[in-house]
């Protein structure tokens, strides 16, 4: 597994959380999201930048990305 980025907050309202990415990650992927408390896998259905639903995101990049469990700031997001 290869990390790929760093959650930086959990919006509940929506599930949603939002990633700052070490590489690139696609819609598609499979990944697991690992912390102190957090460990679940899933695939990358819905990923959006500035609100504008994306395909790909870059390294540096910003993104939400809609998750199926809570997430904490500073869980790792791995790429399976």
């Amino acid at each position: 597994m290869e990390e790929v980025g760093k959650v930086t907050h959990y919006f509940s309202r929506v599930g949603v959380a939002a990633v700052v990415l070490s590489k690139t990650l696609k819609k598609g992927d499979r990944i697991r999201i690992k912390g102190a408390t957090t460990d679940f896998e899933q695939v990358v259905e819905s990923m959006e930048i500035d609100h504008k639903p994306v395909d790909v995101a870059m390294p540096g990049d910003m993104v939400g990305i809609k998750v199926k469990e809570r997430v904490r700031k500073k869980d790792k997001v791995y790429l399976i």
